[in-house]
């Protein structure tokens, strides 16, 4: 079984755009002669914003090459190795790193896959805190933005998988944090679960600039970026002098056929605002560190996670598609099987 492309996106992506179909018969090895590849069996697959992208086709090259319709779509998983002719895996290995969304997947000169350092967690947390989410998250807080303690921070989309971690590495800096989310549940969930100071639901407020004035009147020193559009307007308007952006995703403008203006950017010059846009797999050599920091806060109880699970395969286009609609509660995760 495998999750397909139909063909490119134009506007809103619909469940329908892809497809779970038969896979082929595979031979559970590495093909002969076949140098530094591995063959996964895919346990947990992660649903991440930026696939939208790669649905649609670009004439201009991107960080993230297009899906090709009929093909089966890749993202990033937690899998164990069941045949290896690479150095630095071998058989019953548990890794996480770019798959495909399928049983299983042969992986020639794997460019991004990590070794499972802890295992004694759950395997899921690779996924999201312990993946590419959380280590998304720590860079562009800790590295991006450049955080210090007692600064005023705002996350949007903060119920996801990378905000949710962003306020509460805020937190634990010493920061005041508030979020913004799309129902009265996840708000809650926020003040509640994750220990934001404060959250509103943006569905509910007639004018984004007047709520962000209401939580920060003092003003924001750092937006951790995830939604563009109308949000990022408002943000402006209540930054303070030489506050941060970290632009990590703007999911309010991946299925627009035309992308939203923002009309007050000019605010970046007086504010003298540093707004800079970041790819994760730019800083995946400093991974390491970050597992190490992460996973010592979970076994110390620092770091509170929600992850909102899709059962089998064949429920993974509605799982992905579901993040658009902010369906999800948390991150949201795949199981194609627990080993």
């Amino acid at each position: 079984m495998k999750v397909v492309l139909r063909n490119y996106v134009t506007g809103m992506v619909k469940e329908s755009d892809l497809e779970v179909v038969a896979a082929e018969a595979v031979e559970l090895k590495v093909p002969e002669g076949s140098k530094n590849a591995v063959v996964l069996k895919n346990l947990y697959l992660s649903c991440d914003p930026y696939m939208r992208s790669r649905m649609s086709k670009h004439e201009d090259a991107s960080y993230n090459s297009d899906f090709v319709p009929t093909e089966v779509i890749t993202g990033f998983g937690v899998s164990k190795v069941v045949d290896s002719t690479h150095a630095n895996f071998e058989v019953g290995d548990l890794v996480w790193g770019t798959t495909g969304w399928e049983e299983y997947s042969l992986i020639t000169e794997p460019q991004v896959l990590f070794k499972i350092n802890h295992p004694d967690l759950p395997l899921s947390y690779y996924t999201g805190i312990l993946g590419m989410p959380g280590f998304t998250a720590f860079v562009g807080f800790h590295e991006i933005a450049l955080a210090k303690e007692g600064e005023y921070v705002f996350v949007s989309a903060a119920a996801g998988a990378v905000g949710q971690l962003v306020g509460q590495f805020a937190k634990l800096l010493g920061c005041y944090v508030v979020g913004s989310a799309g129902s009265d549940e996840k708000v809650e969930l926020l003040k509640n679960k994750f220990g934001f100071d404060d959250a509103f639901n943006y569905k509910k407020e007639p004018d984004l600039t007047l709520a962000l004035k209401r939580c920060f009147p003092e003003g924001i020193d750092i937006y951790f970026e995830n939604v563009g559009g109308a949000m990022l307007e408002a943000v402006l308007n209540n930054m303070r002098l030489h506050g941060r952006i970290a632009a990590c995703g703007m999911i309010s403008q991946y299925n627009l056929l035309e992308l939203e203006g923002i009309r007050n950017i000019v605010q970046i010059i007086p504010k003298r605002i540093r707004m800079e846009g970041f790819v994760i797999g730019d800083h995946f050599a400093k991974y390491r560190k970050f597992e190490e920091i992460a996973a010592q806060h979970i076994k110390e109880g620092n770091i509170t996670y929600m992850e909102d699970i899709a059962e089998g395969l064949e429920n993974a286009p509605s799982a992905l598609i579901g993040l658009f609609e902010g369906k999800n509660v948390g991150k949201q995760v795949v199981v194609v099987s627990r080993q």
